[in-house]
């Protein structure tokens, strides 16, 4: 409890808790090269850069580790307890340097610039190179993400009583004034930094290149104020060793943004091989193919999950596809298939006038268009006339589509133990869906694997039912390690990936998974192999589970 102060009588020196003295730079009145206005602005203008700069620290962290890690909300919440945690530590472990308020503070911004900015490519650094180790490092990126967490939040923490113990230095305000303009410049630069990390940060420079920026304003920032403003409360040591700290800081992070796109490709090639073709950052996601040329198989991998593999995804959109086209199909809906893969298979049955796309990312879309390998293997499905592509999220779409439009919806979406993909398992998202269902339409789900992550499966199949839809279950098995695994991003060819997809197939009637005998023949698929597959799904039903809801998602992570 902060409690309440008379302003000190002009003249007199006393530091910003009330306590008296004469000596020590906690307590000697500070002669400013500028007036005393000038100087509490161009404190609080620090106090917002500052803000913003951790901020946009913050959400580095948060945003690499669900980038390299998986699962946004388990990573948001390590990340954002971690360093909350670690700042109030920071602020307890900084009112030991509050007699050196200007030296400290200048040490620390001098520190926080150089953690926060290369943080980002030394995790990135240690999962692409060590991610595969296994063994005691299995966790290792995890633990690093958790220690630059802990030192980021230490050094932010830290901040706030060094730069009251400045500002009240300058001008001596009661307690509760001077908290309230620290905390309005710190609020306001946190909403700054908050809206330039995804608008600004994220879209032009990247991850890599943004976090070293932001280390860079940083350091010049935490320096110029030290040393432009408070100087004199420094010795000629103490500055000559500040200001060769932070020169170091900006060279470091200066070589590191010379240097970031080598490094990149480096990671990369260590994380996906040396064959990576096109590498691209959409508003949605990293977006990466190799492969493709020299008789080498195509992979679409999505922010670092492998998404279509050209040695497996035959058997896969076969299985998507085929058994619900047993029926009316004229009128066919594919919710996510930007790259074309599902469509090319809807394609094949005759009878087919009309397919809706509705696709999340419109670079996905594009680049199935454009890249000549992963359009010869889509067969140039979306230049079909009968193609429609919409760029959208499927479930806002949903929910303005009419009733009962379409014969067949297949929805080809990632995992559902991916926290952007959860919503597009819930029993409301399958409520939209079955109201565009004709009365005899079918819909079609890839639900995840069924022999490594059956509650997650079975979990998809009571939500089903929970929409008022009957369902039948089925899976296909494949052979490469990798494609359309769970929510964990790992490396290609170490991933601990799932060789079995599951599929679930519901309409208002009762379904049957099996092949139109007038339709095209797959070449992964017979109506035998379906039958003994669904059989095989059967036998690892978890009885039970309830549905899955927008304001309780069931999936694991």
């Amino acid at each position: 409890m902060i409690e309440p102060q008379a302003p000190a009588p002009p003249g007199s020196a006393q530091s910003w808790d009330g306590r008296g003295g004469t000596g020590g730079d906690a307590d000697s009145p500070v002669r400013l090269p500028v007036r005393q206005d000038t100087g509490r602005f161009l404190v609080l203008a620090g106090v917002f850069v500052c803000a913003a700069c951790g901020l946009v620290y913050e959400l580095e962290l948060v945003a690499l580790a669900t980038y390299l890690m998986g699962d946004s909300v388990t990573q948001a919440s390590v990340v954002l307890s971690v360093m909350v945690f670690a700042m109030g530590l920071g602020s307890l472990a900084a009112k030991r340097l509050r007699r050196h308020a200007a030296a400290g503070f200048g040490a620390v911004e001098a520190t926080l610039a150089l953690v926060g900015g290369c943080s980002a490519m030394a995790l990135y650094a240690v999962f692409a190179w060590t991610g595969d180790w296994g063994g005691v490092w299995a966790n290792g990126p995890r633990c690093l993400l958790v220690a630059f967490s802990l030192a980021t939040g230490l050094l932010i923490g830290a901040e706030v009583p060094l730069l009251m113990e400045l500002i009240q230095r300058i001008r001596r305000q009661d307690a509760g004034g001077a908290i309230a303009d620290l905390s309005a410049a710190d609020y306001v630069g946190a909403l700054v930094g908050g809206l330039a990390f995804p608008f600004l940060l994220l879209p032009f420079l990247g991850q890599l290149t943004g976090a070293l920026i932001t280390g860079a304003v940083n350091a010049v920032v935490g320096g110029a104020l030290v040393l432009g403003l408070f100087r004199q409360d420094l010795t000629r040591r103490a500055r000559r060793l500040l200001v060769a700290a932070n020169v170091c800081v900006l060279v470091i992070l200066a070589t590191a943004a010379v240097l970031v796109d080598d490094f990149e490709r480096a990671a990369r090639h260590a994380m996906y091989g040396p064959d990576v073709r096109v590498a691209v950052q959409t508003d949605v996601q990293e977006v990466l193919l190799t492969g493709g040329r020299d008789g080498r198989p195509l992979n679409l991998f999505l922010d670092g999950r492998l998404r279509v593999s050209g040695r497996d995804e035959l058997r896969y959109h076969e299985a998507l596809v085929h058994p619900a086209m047993y029926g009316p199909h004229a009128r066919v809906l594919v919710l996510g298939g930007g790259d074309g893969l599902a469509v090319r298979e809807v394609l094949r049955h005759t009878g087919v006038h009309r397919v809706d796309v509705v696709e999340l990312d419109a670079g996905v879309v594009r680049l199935a268009r454009r890249d000549p390998a992963l359009s010869a293997l889509n067969a140039h499905a979306l230049d079909d006339p009968r193609v429609r592509v919409t760029a959208a999220d499927a479930f806002d779409w949903l929910r303005g589509a009419p009733a009962t439009a379409y014969d067949v919806v297949v929805s080809d979406l990632p995992h559902p133990g991916i926290t952007a993909s959860t919503k597009l398992y819930s029993q409301e998202f399958y409520g939209l869906a079955r109201r565009v269902l004709a009365p005899r339409g079918r819909l079609t789900v890839h639900g995840g694997a069924v022999a490594s992550r059956p509650r997650d499966f079975w979990t998809v199949d009571a939500t089903l039912r929970a929409a008022g839809l009957r369902t039948a279950a089925y899976r296909t098995r494949g052979r490469q390690a990798g494609f359309a695994a769970g929510p964990d991003r790992a490396p290609a060819d170490t991933a601990h990936a799932d060789r079995d997809w599951g599929f679930v197939l519901a309409a208002r009637h009762v379904p049957a998974p099996r092949l139109d005998p007038s339709g095209p023949h797959p070449r992964t698929l017979t109506g035998a192999t379906l039958a003994a597959d669904a059989r095989a799904a059967e036998r690892t039903r978890v009885p039970g589970l309830p549905p899955s809801t927008l304001v309780h998602p069931r999936y694991a992570g």
